[in-house]
């Protein structure tokens, strides 16, 4: 009988050692990532922390624009399914109506309807009366007929009504994934980009938010200084050279809310994301716009960066996921990110995309 041998132990100076060293730094790398960002990337210089943060804003805001469309997509299914619900409501209420008048007519007839109408005929004391009256027994029962095929097709109706509402709820329900799916992402990006900037000293933000990017918290104070503006990007500059008055509507709108703060999702009066500021500003001229920028960008006439004119609206980003208004001299008036608030600023301060006109 074979001798069972002991395993011969190996050195940790082998393979052994080395696999529990690989463990031992995927555990820290990931003990890291899960104490959040404040650990993370200790030596960035505050250009770095700029960049960095000015991506995660392009990424969040790529991330609002889907939330913004899937919420105008869930707005709209619930909008369906309400009057689904209501036109049923209403259909089963007329359904009822005409089964208490099929149950009347019913008990009418059986309590009527026992004598032979031979017998009717040769005990009445007026013939000329039941017959008139046989007649229109026969028109009634003609009518309940009708009446009984109506209350099958409303039954087909109601059934209909029902089964577009089970369908337009699933739509629903898939919206309202994608929404916090969207929300989760923005709120994620919008949190490591606040982190970063946590970091910084007030003079490093001051001095980042002078270069244009307007990632700084004192672009809110130069931001509200741009309400004494005068010259090119004036309001009477900017609506006196707009194409129309409903462009020039527009733009009076936008330089009142300069200022307000930027809210992901916002469409005013007080709060805007950069489509919401959009959208807003035109709908106070009268004209309807829809609620992204994937959208607003086909609104209109595409421009070329040219022929830009005061009104226009100017988009950013190869997704095209931010959009302003052109107020003349190269510059716009935008929603920026949670950083900064409503503002004017060059188109510059992005990668230009393209232009619409949508007044």
């Amino acid at each position: 009988m074979a001798a069972h041998r002991k395993p011969r132990q190996r050195s940790l100076g082998g393979h052994t050692f080395r696999t529990a060293a690989t463990f031992a730094l995927a555990s820290a790398a990931t003990a890291t990532g899960f104490d959040g960002i404040g650990h993370a990337d200790p030596q960035l210089t505050p250009d770095q922390v700029k960049a960095k943060v000015n991506k995660l804003y392009e990424e969040a805001e790529v991330s609002t624009e889907k939330y913004n469309g899937a919420k105008e997509k869930a707005d709209k299914a619930q909008e369906n399914l309400d009057k689904l619900r209501d036109q049923a409501a209403r259909r089963t209420d007329q359904l009822n109506s005409a089964r208490d008048e099929l149950g009347s007519l019913a008990a009418e007839q059986y309590r009527n309807g026992g004598m032979d109408p031979a017998w009717q005929l040769a005990l009445s004391g007026d013939p000329d009366q039941y017959l008139d009256s046989a007649a229109l027994a026969e028109r009634v029962g003609s009518r309940q007929a009708a009446d009984v095929a109506s209350v099958r097709q409303q039954l087909q109706e109601i059934e209909r009504l029902r089964g577009a509402a089970r369908v337009e709820l699933g739509t629903l329900k898939t919206r309202q994934t994608e929404l916090k799916r969207h929300k989760k992402s923005v709120t994620s990006k919008l949190t490591e980009a606040r982190q970063l900037l946590d970091r910084l000293t007030t003079g490093d933000r001051a001095r980042l938010d002078t270069g244009g990017g307007g990632t700084g918290r004192a672009s809110r104070s130069s931001a509200s200084s741009q309400r004494g503006l005068t010259g090119p990007v004036s309001p009477a500059s900017a609506t006196a050279d707009a194409p129309n008055s409903r462009a020039a509507a527009a733009i009076s709108y936008a330089y009142s809310k300069l200022g307000s703060p930027y809210v992901w999702g916002a469409t005013g009066p007080n709060a805007f994301d950069c489509s919401g500021l959009t959208q807003a500003a035109f709908h106070s001229a009268g004209v309807s716009l829809p609620r992204t920028t994937y959208s607003q960008i086909n609104a209109g006439r595409r421009v070329a960066r040219s022929a830009l004119r005061p009104g226009d609206l100017v988009f950013f980003y190869s997704g095209i996921s931010h959009v302003g208004i052109y107020v003349g001299n190269g510059k716009m008036i935008h929603a920026p990110n949670p950083s900064a608030p409503v503002r004017v600023a060059p188109l510059d301060e992005m990668p230009f995309a393209g232009a619409t006109r949508v007044a």
